[in-house]
């Protein structure tokens, strides 16, 4: 099906029974097969993680999803800051792993959030 020149080169490492599957796919089956391709690397990478907050932080919600953690936290900038706390702002938690084999959270900040009870 992707005989064309320009079609994509597969990584390295990709069994050849693979990469003709995926040839022979159409663009439905290939965006269902990246999706569960998706989820089994949060299924294999799901080690659970406690969401720990910095000092100064305090963690107001943790929402658990598939494959990432919301949390929605507000800060406390230290002495003489009139403005404190700052927030409450929005994150997605998610594991990030290091070439090195480790794992690490990564809080990629989405906003600032305004909570229910306010």
């Amino acid at each position: 099906m992707n005989d064309a020149p320009n079609a994509p080169t597969p990584p390295e490492g990709l069994p050849e029974q693979l990469v003709s599957d995926l040839n022979g796919l159409t663009v439905e089956e290939l965006h269902k097969t990246i999706i569960h391709a998706q989820e089994l690397l949060n299924f294999q990478n799901e080690d659970p993680f406690e969401i720990e907050p910095q000092p100064g932080d305090d963690i107001l919600q943790v929402t658990e999803y598939d494959g990432y953690t919301e949390v929605v936290k507000q800060m406390y900038c230290g002495e003489n800051c009139d403005d404190c706390p700052h927030g409450p702002y929005l994150y997605r938690v998610t594991q990030e792993r290091h070439p090195d084999g480790t794992t690490s959270p990564y809080w990629r900040f989405i906003g600032d959030v305004q909570l229910d009870d306010e």
